[in-house]
């Protein structure tokens, strides 16, 4: 089955082309011109990806984001003609998985959603088993994190990130390692990202956070602390 991608971009012409470039790789496409449209048509369809330009009418993308993150680990690509990294930051704050800078290649953002959406499918079909490492579970077959026993929800990001670091318990990841393994060698992205995920994914874990230790000037070392 065809992955279905929703595309949210306020300008007809760009929102198009987009469109014509995932019809033309094989997607299903849904089109949405403001935030509050975008919501609806997400609440009506089942989505596998989410392209998101943060500045528009009704509802901005930030807005939009925020709200699908409460309901959803939907992988979001945000899209905006503001390169402050402020902004990209904001995004992975609110969740999202991926920002590209206006003007972008539609080439190329068919390209990094296809890893994308690779990435997070590998992530939740690499295996059936289930691996502990103190009080955290987690079932790679179903994405499916518990802490205590407790559900924890994460989104593909963070879950990708929990992964590899409990995979590499007790090995110190620079965040150049953790860049390439988590977001891929075609990132573009700042380092700084990884330090957001990390205070996202501690948050996540409450009184468990202690087990991703920061290591000064070198990165971050996940290990089990009782």
């Amino acid at each position: 089955m065809n992955k279905t991608v929703l595309i949210v971009e306020d300008e007809k012409r760009i929102r198009e082309i987009v469109c014509d470039y995932f019809c033309a790789a094989g997607f299903e496409t849904i089109k949405a011109q403001d935030g509050r449209k975008a919501i609806e048509e997400f609440e009506s369809n089942q989505v596998d990806l989410v392209i998101l330009d943060i500045m528009m009418p009704e509802l901005d993308g930030w807005s939009v984001c925020k709200r699908l993150r409460k309901k959803s680990n939907v992988p979001i690509i945000m899209l905006t003609a503001r390169s402050d990294e402020d902004d990209k930051l904001m995004g992975f704050e609110l969740g999202a998985d991926e920002y590209v800078t206006k003007p972008f290649s539609p080439k190329v953002l068919v390209a990094r959603s296809k890893v994308l959406l690779k990435r997070v499918e590998g992530s939740m079909g690499k295996s059936e088993s289930c691996i502990e490492a103190g009080v955290i579970e987690i079932s790679k077959d179903a994405m499916h994190v518990l802490v205590q026993g407790a559900e924890v929800e994460l989104t593909p990001k963070e879950y990708e990130l929990l992964v590899y670091m409990v995979d590499n318990k007790g090995i110190v990841l620079s965040r150049k390692a953790i860049l390439d393994n988590v977001w891929g060698y075609d990132y573009f992205g700042d380092e700084r990202a990884v330090d957001t995920h990390v205070k996202k994914l501690r948050k996540k874990l409450g009184e468990k956070s202690n087990y991703i230790r920061t290591i000064t000037k070198a990165g971050y070392k996940f290990e089990v602390v009782e």
